[in-house]
This record gives C-alpha cells, structure tokens and sequence, in this order.
C-alpha cells in the first residue's frame, strides 16, 4: 500500500501501477495461448507466492486469470505465417498475484461458498470444508487455460460442472459422494448425469480426457500435465502442496 483516502465516504486504496491481468493479455491477443518458457516462469512465480500465503495460514480463495497482473505488459507483435495472423509476445513474465479481498485465515470463518466458478475445487461445490488445497486446485486451472489459451471448465451449473470434471479427470472419489449433504447431484453413489441430454452432449463435445489436450509430445508438455494432474487431483488431502510443486521437475529448467 503506497497511499490512501476517503473520497466520499470510500476508502481508496492507492497500489503501485502494474500491467495487464494475464486473462486481458490472453483476451486482446485471440485468446492464443502463453508460450511454454513463459507458462513456467508465470507458474512458479504463482506457486512461490501462493505458498507464502499458505505458510502463513491463508487462502486466496478467489485465483484466476483476472487476479494475476504482469508486473510489465509491454510486448512485440510477429506476424505468424502459418496461422496469417499477428501475436503479441509478451517481452516479460514477472507476474503479481493481486485481490486479496476474500482472502481468509485458517482460525476466521470459511463461507461455504468461494471461488470464481471455473476455478471452483470439487469440495467447494459439494461443500465438504475447504482451505490452502482449494487455491492449488485453482492454479491448475489457471495453468490449463495459460496453455489452451480457454478455460476448460466453461459452465455456469454446479452438476454440470462435476460431469466436466470427471470427463475430463475420471470419477469422482466414492467417500466424496458419500460424505457430502448435495444427494441431488448423485444417484446411487454416482453421478446423476443423463450423457444423452443436450447438457450432456455438449460437456461430451467440448471435454475429453486431461492428457488429450497436451499439443506436444514433448518432455516439458508431460511434465507440465503431470503438475496439473497432481493439482487436479479430487481429494484435498492427497492433493499437491505448493511446497511440492516448486520442486516438480517441470522448474528444473528455471535453475539455468
């Protein structure tokens, strides 16, 4: 915080001025996709700041593209021929993580209900309890969408959104279901999910399995889905911690 005032009853709060969000970097661009160097740079930065919330009994509670700034947004425009098109290449990216109005201490009261909807961990919407594994599951998110340059779990219903998840990441654990107060998303420990139904359709036409999204069979394209499978993983307890994630083999190239 450099400075702050009231004006008219509100108080401002006056930040250093950074760049764009990563999400209206992807937006102004065509929606492409980051470039794989940058997605690892973005990525730790955002594991090494998040961890040092979650060291300190935190959760950002509200991670999304919208809520991650380029220190610099400054970029270079190269015509692709392939493609017959203009891209911007981003010059720097350093990132700052911003937004911490829902943030939430381990000892405060935790609202059912947090996180953007595409962001939004499993034991959120089936409000199981929730606290640091809910922002990893997040960044997951968020790496997918860095890579895609789309968000994967584009719907607006809370079913819908489970039967996106377990297309795209298998079923769900069975002492999830179990345990959860939502009957009416289940039936007989299942999903109630009619795959014929034109919801169905179109979470079958626009997900499939994690791994089929990868564009590359390259060692930095598994290593990077392998990151975002343990960070997708449905059970918070067995979910990667950041801690974790900053030692996975996809930053091994950051040390040179």
């Amino acid at each position: 915080m450099l400075e702050w005032f009231d004006h008219h009853g509100h108080v401002c709060i006056v930040f250093e001025l950074l760049g764009l969000s990563t999400y209206d970097f992807i937006k102004e661009n065509s929606f492409l996709p980051f470039p794989m160097d940058q997605i690892r740079n973005m990525a730790y930065q955002i594991c090494k700041s998040i961890n040092f919330l979650h060291q300190n009994q935190l959760t950002h509670t509200d991670l999304k593209p919208e809520n991650i700034l380029f220190v610099h947004s400054d970029y270079v425009v190269n015509f692709n021929p392939t493609k017959k098109r203009d891209e911007r290449y981003l010059k720097n990216s350093d990132i700052k993580i911003v937004d911490f109005g829902s943030a939430t201490y381990n000892h405060e009261y935790h609202s059912a209900l947090v996180s953007t909807r595409h962001y939004r961990a499993p034991e959120v919407i089936l409000e199981l309890g929730w606290s640091q594994p809910c922002d990893v599951w997040s960044i997951g998110c968020i790496l997918i969408e860095y890579y895609l340059g789309l968000t994967v779990f584009q719907t607006h219903d809370s079913k819908e959104h489970l039967a996106m998840m377990e297309r795209i990441l298998g079923p769900l654990p069975l002492h999830m279901i179990q345990k959860t107060r939502k009957h009416k998303y289940f039936y007989h420990d299942r999903l109630d999910w009619d795959e014929h139904s034109s919801a169905g359709r179109y979470v079958k036409r626009r997900c499939k399995p994690l791994k089929e999204y990868m564009v590359s069979d390259n060692k930095d394209h598994h290593q990077l889905f392998d990151l975002i499978q343990r960070m997708l993983e449905y059970d918070p307890a067995k979910r990667i911690t950041l801690e974790e994630a900053m030692k996975h083999p996809f930053f091994e190239l950051l040390k040179f």
